[in-house]
């Protein structure tokens, strides 16, 4: 198999790169992983100017010889180059699988929203440097590779899920780059926000047409959360049941999703 990475949002750390090089050659030796040179650009805050992003997206999702576009890590950027990729994705862009989450969150949800190619919610390559990193970058790597279900969310059922980043969730709302996502478990998780930010995110989740059609809500990790003065006083469960009471939907608990070790595959749709 033969999967492309690169860094469609912000700029990354590359020693990632080498890391990432030699634990696939030892452990998924039928894997190619064939970085873009992209992947080390820098560009103020991003990695490379919003053209060099979406030409070296759109040159690994048109050609027919990857199997997969794996990205590096997200941070910010992905949305700057949705108007330039989507219009211009091809024939061979449609055969694919694109695998990552929070920034690239963005490119996942357009993606989905036009059917193109085989859409994933998981581990990035940036996190090998996580704490026991290589098993949290195998379910990703186990799934693209050989179908291997066991790194998929364990909750997942027979309806259709897909995965957010709650903040990207929200940004997506009244776009065109937002999916239909009728009928599906809606499963978010958010990093370095108050909680008050987050319940702000979860009231435009709860309120929005574009979303009235979802089978339920599930949570995914909320991590480093930042300090709320005065002291919040709700807890994150209690805030999704009132959430999903009004939007109409139950609320299905937690899953292992998010900015963590912890973190699974969900492919968007059926599993």
């Amino acid at each position: 198999m033969r999967i492309g990475v690169l860094a469609a949002s912000s700029r990354t750390n590359p020693s990632a790169i080498p890391v990432m090089t030699a634990y696939v050659a030892a452990a998924f030796p039928e894997v190619e992983l064939v970085f873009h040179p992209q992947c080390t650009a820098t560009d103020g805050h991003f990695a490379g100017s919003d053209f060099a992003r979406a030409a070296a997206f759109l040159e690994y999702a048109n050609d027919p010889a990857f199997d997969a576009v794996w990205f590096l890590r997200g941070g910010y950027g992905a949305n700057r180059i949705l108007a330039m990729v989507m219009p211009e994705l091809g024939r061979a862009a449609r055969h694919k699988m694109y695998l990552g989450y929070s920034d690239v969150g963005f490119l996942l949800g357009a993606l989905y929203a036009r059917r193109i190619g085989r859409v994933a919610h998981g581990p990035m390559v940036s996190d090998i440097n996580r704490h026991d990193g290589e098993t949290t970058v195998a379910r990703s790597l186990g799934w693209m590779a050989r179908g291997d279900r066991s790194g998929l969310e364990p909750g997942l059922g027979g309806q259709p899920s897909a995965a957010f980043n709650l903040s990207i969730l929200t940004a997506l709302i009244g776009t065109p780059w937002l999916p239909d996502l009728t009928d599906h478990v809606l499963i978010v998780e958010e990093v370095s926000e108050p909680m008050y930010a987050i319940d702000r995110m979860l009231f435009k989740v709860a309120n929005a047409t574009q979303l009235k059609g979802i089978a339920g809500l599930r949570l995914g990790a909320v991590t480093a959360v930042q300090a709320n003065e005065p002291a919040w006083g709700e807890t994150l469960d209690y805030m999704m049941v009132r959430w999903a009471r009004d939007m109409g939907v139950p609320y299905l608990g937690r899953a292992e999703v998010g900015h963590t070790q912890g973190n699974h595959v969900v492919p968007f749709g059926v599993a």
